[in-house]
């Protein structure tokens, strides 16, 4: 009887000493979204980044996109995060110092929305899809079906690929 105490004991302290030991561990996990808090995440993070304004911005795209993007546009263009800036950097240049001077911004904007989004999490993984609506300042509507890979990354998702493909009429 006094054998089998001991072990009892025994096995108590080491199963206590093992959970203690590793608890710290656990603990400085970084936390992982669950699958609803990935699909609310990446859907407000979408919705955010289309809303008249912010797809201006330089911030945004920064937020928006992970350093290693891959983008590939409706016409077939392949573009990286850092083309992407370099884009910003030259709408902001005067006209002269442009590489294609006759090319001019808009005067209005085009206004950006997204339907049918279906986020699918797969732990710091996720795949987004959805239409991309385009309402141009003279009316004309234009559909996209774009498609993304986020991963989670340092507490927050971003995108390292993207796929827009145009709508046909």
């Amino acid at each position: 009887m006094k054998s089998l105490t001991h072990r009892l004991a025994f096995a108590l302290i080491t199963t206590l000493s093992l959970a203690l030991a590793v608890s710290p561990a656990i603990a400085q996990s970084p936390k992982h979204p669950t699958p609803d808090q990935t699909r609310a995440d990446i859907t407000a993070l979408l919705n955010d980044f289309l809303k008249p304004g912010n797809n201006d911005k330089t911030e945004w795209h920064e937020r928006f996109w992970a350093e290693d993007l891959v983008y590939t546009s409706s016409a077939g263009l392949v573009k990286t995060k850092a083309e992407i800036r370099q884009s910003f950097k030259d709408a902001a240049k005067p006209a002269a110092e442009k590489s294609n001077p006759a090319i001019k911004p808009p005067a209005a904007t085009t206004v950006f929305s997204a339907e049918d989004i279906l986020v699918r999490p797969y732990g710091e993984m996720a795949a987004l899809t959805f239409r991309l609506v385009a309402k141009a300042p003279d009316g004309k509507t234009t559909h996209y079906r774009n498609s993304g890979t986020f991963l989670y990354r340092g507490g927050k998702w971003q995108a390292v690929t993207w796929q827009a493909t145009k709508v046909a009429a």
